[in-house]
């Protein structure tokens, strides 16, 4: 009898700037455990780390959130969240290493923190989309309004969701794969 065949693996990385919910949609969206390299803020980190507007905030990841979503037998998402912080961002060559595609988490309340994850992604090629996080008592802007602040191509899919909704999370990963998709397949000119 013929061994079943191995399911596609695909290599999603969960980006933005810090605090903008990037652990928390991969731990909303995983059939596994995540694994989380999440450290207590500090006294330490006071002149580094700009906490405005995430006052509250209490741990940050350091290195990377790691979770797994299989689609069906053929397709088996890895999801890799990115650290926020400047400091870590020496990781992200190593983490975006075999990408596929990439899910920017946006921040209404601190939307300019966006541009360095939306550069990265532009300047290396890799397809994303933006996922515009709803925080209780942010601004609400329409994804039109984001994409237009963001100067984003018309071709960047735009998405609201909420980070702590496992639905919500899943509609932004169809999203994405509908783009990577939808790109591969288009006709080049």
């Amino acid at each position: 009898m013929p061994a079943a065949p191995l399911a596609a693996s695909v290599k999603i990385l969960v980006a933005g700037g810090f605090g903008v919910g990037k652990t928390t949609m991969v731990s909303s969206i995983s059939e596994i455990e995540p694994l989380r390299t999440e450290e207590l803020i500090t006294e330490l980190s006071t002149g580094i780390d700009d906490l405005s507007g995430v006052e509250s905030k209490q741990t940050t990841t350091v290195a990377l959130d790691f979770g797994r979503l299989t689609i069906d037998r053929n397709l088996v998402l890895y999801l890799f969240g990115t650290p926020g912080q400047d400091r870590f961002w020496f990781l992200w060559d190593e983490l975006s290493r075999g990408a596929l595609g990439a899910i920017v988490i946006a921040d209404t309340r601190r939307l300019e923190n966006s541009f360095a994850a939306i550069d990265y992604f532009e300047r290396r090629g890799l397809l994303f989309t933006v996922a515009v996080n709803c925080f209780d008592a942010a601004p609400v802007y329409t994804p039109q309004e984001v994409r237009e602040a963001l100067d984003l191509e018309p071709h960047i899919p735009v998405i609201t969701c909420d980070a702590r909704d496992r639905a919500s999370c899943k509609t932004v990963l169809m999203t994405l794969v509908e783009h990577l998709i939808k790109r591969a397949t288009a006709t080049p000119v």
